[in-house]
């Protein structure tokens, strides 16, 4: 097969029901017709030979020879599109644009006052969503477009992703103010002594810390578990419970809620937090500007 046997537009077609793999959905997306869509991919499996979607209760899943034509069609698709459009550009000032950052509680707590507070001075016209890391199927919402950043400890986000290292961070121990603990050390033994609460936040990574104190067989008393951290703040200020947190989350509770924080009394190991982003929107001056604005907030060299 030669270049000048295949039209551009149906690799378009293609490249779009690798995302949304259903015809109507495609339709849709691109603004053509189902009968266009369906003679594009008619046209395309007599072009190469291979039926490369086929239909089944989940949608059209593509065929191993369009799986091994994914991404380098993506990729040329998308340096064709920046060479035609390198001059576009992104005012924050001006833009009315949206985006969706996958984060978790913690993130919308320790990242969000300082983001929020600035996309009002520079970008007022910018808004913001927030979506859970594991609420959604992060891999396919930003290979679509859907979800614009990425923002935790994050393994499943490999092949075909960019990222940046924001900070690494250590566990600590924290309580109210004027606890019986709240002094320079403390011992392995009051800690097992104290009654703790625990978070169980599958896929975020944090269990790991949990999961390090029970193989280390590190006796806990836990009175409490709940299933996310947006009320751990209340929960320590009006009670005696402690609870093993990552140091930054800490920071950001200390002063609003009355707590404090030490070390912890076992060696927990470090938590990298990083920035992702799908590599079909690397170069996507509005998806540049945001990353370059995290990083600025909150990277490594930021003091918080």
């Amino acid at each position: 097969m030669e270049l000048n046997e295949i039209d551009l537009n149906l690799l378009v077609v293609f490249n779009q029901l690798l995302i949304d793999r259903g015809v109507s959905k495609v339709a849709t997306s691109l603004g053509l017709s189902q009968p266009g869509v369906s003679n594009a991919l008619a046209r395309l499996r007599k072009l190469t030979d291979d039926p490369l979607f086929l239909r089944t209760p989940k949608g059209m899943e593509p065929t191993p020879f369009a799986e091994q034509l994914a991404e380098p069609t993506a990729r040329a698709l998308q340096v064709i599109h920046t060479a035609i459009n390198q001059r576009a550009s992104f005012d924050p000032a001006t833009s009315t644009r949206a985006f969706t950052v996958g984060m978790t509680d913690i993130g919308e707590i320790y990242f969000l006052p300082k983001l929020m507070k600035e996309l009002s001075r520079i970008a007022p016209g910018v808004s913001l969503s927030t979506v859970r890391n594991t609420a959604v199927n992060l891999q396919d919402e930003m290979e679509a477009g859907h979800v614009n950043l990425a923002i935790g400890l994050l393994p499943q986000l490999k092949a075909g992703y960019w990222q940046r290292r924001l900070f690494k961070q250590h566990y600590v121990c924290m309580f109210r103010r004027g606890h019986a603990l709240d002094k320079k050390h403390i011992s392995l033994d009051e800690f097992s002594a104290a009654d703790h609460v625990v978070v169980i936040a599958e896929g975020t990574g944090h269990g790991e810390a949990d999961e390090l104190l029970d193989r280390k067989k590190v006796v806990r008393k836990i009175v409490l578990t709940v299933p996310h951290y947006v009320a751990v703040g209340h929960i320590l200020h009006d009670s005696d419970l402690v609870m093993t947190v990552p140091e930054r989350l800490a920071k950001a509770l200390t002063a609003p809620f009355g707590l404090s924080y030490i070390r912890h009394p076992v060696k927990l190991p470090e938590v990298a937090i990083n920035l992702f982003w799908h590599a079909r929107y690397n170069k996507d001056p509005a998806n540049a500007w945001l990353r370059a604005l995290i990083i600025r907030l909150h990277g490594e060299s930021t003091r918080s």
